[in-house]
């Protein structure tokens, strides 16, 4: 039995981080076990995923202090970082079913990977953002490099990942780095009105929409039709 993720299996598979104590960091055993939980979705079963956090946080990114711990070479951190993170972004990229993060709390480092790379994101309007990974020698990782610059644009995605700053759900949902900022009051009610819409489309074909989407980014127009 986990005891770092909760995993609740229906036709809304809700994946929830509870290690609220170090504001719900994830290890690279977390990270494989919510790779693993975004692996097996089926359309014929499965409507969408959900995604929050446990306490006040959405996740603080990498755990720091297991870092801190280890003892690896450059290349090592790179299969582990790719195997683990850039897993997790892939099977979200890939789910044949929406993904939405409920981001209940702050979100920080590859926590705000995890919201970018989500289909939506619903954000308390008390949550902060931050592509924390230069204050501590890293490189943004679970895939930011990729989608930021498409989400957000060129310009704010080096603002975030050069300066390491914090910025508020507002701020967050005018450069489209999240759907809506939500009274923390309204967002169960707000997430739980948009799974019930996605649960009344026909879900097969919200996952075809996804591929092709995401198929065309950067295609040119004859390409893409």
């Amino acid at each position: 039995v986990s005891t770092t993720m909760r995993v609740e299996d229906g036709a809304v598979r809700r994946i929830v981080f509870d290690r609220p104590e170090v504001k719900n960091a994830m290890t690279a055993a977390v990270a494989t076990e919510l790779a693993d939980a975004l692996e097996d979705l089926d359309p014929a079963t499965h409507d969408a995923v959900l995604l929050t956090g446990d306490g006040d946080s959405f996740s603080a990114g990498g755990d720091i202090e297991a870092m801190s711990e280890r003892e690896e070479s450059a290349t090592e951190a790179y299969e582990r970082v790719r195997t683990t993170l850039g897993r997790v972004a892939s099977n979200i990229l890939s789910a044949p079913v929406p993904v939405v993060a409920k981001v209940n709390g702050d979100a920080v480092g590859a926590g705000l990977s995890l919201v970018a790379v989500a289909d939506f994101a619903y954000a308390a309007s008390s949550a902060r953002f931050g592509a924390s990974f230069i204050s501590v020698g890293l490189v943004p990782d679970m895939g930011a490099t990729a989608i930021l610059p498409r989400l957000i644009g060129l310009r704010k995605t080096k603002e975030l990942a050069f300066t390491g700053k914090l910025i508020d759900a507002e701020s967050a949902a005018e450069m489209d780095l999240i759907n809506e900022a939500i009274d923390p009051a309204e967002l169960d009610a707000r997430t739980a009105d948009l799974l019930e819409t996605l649960q009344a489309q026909p879900t097969e074909n919200l996952g075809l929409a996804k591929e092709a989407i995401h198929d065309n980014i950067g295609q040119p127009l004859e390409t893409g039709l």
